[in-house]
C-alpha cells in the first residue's frame, strides 16, 4: 500500500520509512503519484507526531512497539533533506524554497534501536536540534557486548592436575582466539549513528599464586618438550617455594586481560577508545625435589 502526505509520520517495527522522488518511485516499478514526496509501504498514524519542542504526550503511539519500549528514553535526531523538494510540493506547507527548509525527523526509543521508528518530514524556519544527541561511546558499548569477550585461555606448564618442580621454568600463554585474545571486530547503531569497534587484549598480568605478579604484553610462547631448562623467552616464571605451603596445597593462579577496544564512528569523525577486563584461572601443583641418599 502507498500512501500520500505533505508533513508525514510513519510508525513501524524498524525504520522503514523513505522519501523519494517520485521519478524514483516509478524507475523501481512503484505507483505514481501526484505528489513528488511518498511514503513506501507505510500507512498514515492515527494521529500526527509531536512538533519539534512538544511535549511527550503529542507522542504518537507506535504500532508494533513493544513492551521492553516503554519507560525508555525517546530519542530524535534532525537533518536537512537532502535534495529538498521542489517549490509547489505540500511539503513546505506554504512556504517557499529558500524560506526555511524542509527537515528529517527521526525518533526512537534509544534502549531499544531496533525497535520502533517513527520518521517523518516537515517545514521549519531553523534546523531543530536533536534531542537529546546520541552518544557514540554508548553506541560502541553495544558493539563490545556483541563481541562475547572472555579471559584468557590458560596454558600453563606445569598443567593442571601435573606437577612441577621448585625452580623449573615455568611458561604461562594464552590460545589466541576472537574472544580469547583478539583481534575482534563488531558494529552496532542508534538512529543514524553506526559505529565500528575492534577490540585487542594489551596485556595479560598473571598472579602466580606465591605472592608474584607478572604482566605479559604477548600472548605467550606455549611449551614444547624442545625447549628443556629453558625459560619462557616472553612470559615466564619461577617457584621458589612448593604448592604445599598453601592451604589448599595449590597454587591458584589468575590470569587477568586487559581489552583495548578502538571504535569510529562509520564513514569517519568521532573516534575513542574503551576497556574491559577479563579473568580465568587454574591451579597448579609444584612441589621440592626429592634427594635420594
Amino acid at each position: 500500500m502507498l500512501s500520500r502526505w505533505g508533513p508525514f509520520a510513519a510508525s513501524l517495527p524498524t525504520v522503514a520509512a523513505l522519501a523519494f522522488p517520485a521519478a524514483s518511485l516509478a524507475a523501481s516499478g512503484g505507483e505514481p503519484c501526484d505528489d513528488p514526496f511518498v511514503c513506501v509501504g507505510a500507512e498514515t498514524p492515527a494521529e500526527p507526531p509531536r512538533q519539534p519542542g512538544g511535549s511527550s504526550d503529542d507522542r504518537p503511539e507506535e504500532s508494533g512497539s513493544t513492551g521492553s519500549d516503554q519507560g525508555n528514553s525517546w530519542v530524535c535526531t534532525y537533518s536537512k533533506m537532502d535534495p529538498q523538494p521542489p517549490g509547489g510540493s505540500s511539503v513546505w506547507e506554504g512556504h517557499k524554497p529558500g524560506d526555511g527548509a524542509v527537515y528529517v525527523e527521526r525518533c526512537f526509543y534509544e534502549d531499544n534501536p531496533a525497535g520502533t521508528t517513527v520518521i517523518r518530514i516537515f517545514w521549519s524556519q531553523e534546523q531543530p536540534a536533536a534531542e537529546p544527541a546520541i552518544d557514540p561511546a554508548i553506541v560502541a558499548q553495544r558493539a563490545v557486548d556483541k563481541m562475547r569477550l572472555r579471559g584468557p585461555a590458560i596454558g600453563i606448564t606445569p598443567k593442571p592436575g601435573g606437577r612441577g618442580v621448585v625452580g623449573m621454568p615455568v611458561y604461562m600463554w594464552t590460545t589466541t582466539g576472537a574472544e580469547t585474545y583478539g583481534p575482534n571486530t563488531a558494529t552496532a547503531s542508534a538512529g543514524p549513528v553506526s559505529v565500528s569497534a575492534t577490540a585487542r587484549v594489551s596485556r595479560i598480568v598473571w598472579r602466580m599464586g606465591d605472592g608474584a605478579t607478572v604482566t605479559c604484553t604477548t600472548s605467550g610462547t606455549p611449551y614444547t618438550a624442545s625447549y628443556g631448562k629453558k625459560p619462557s623467552p616472553d612470559c615466564g616464571h619461577r617457584y621458589s617455594v612448593p604448592s604445599s605451603t598453601t592451604p589448599s596445597g595449590r597454587f591458584h593462579v589468575t590470569a587477568t586481560s586487559t581489552w583495548t577496544i578502538d571504535w569510529q564512528v562509520t564513514g569517519g569523525g568521532q573516534t575513542g577508545q574503551l576497556t574491559e577486563i577479563r579473568d580465568s584461572a587454574v591451579d597448579i601443583t609444584v612441589a621440592e625435589v626429592q634427594v635420594l641418599n
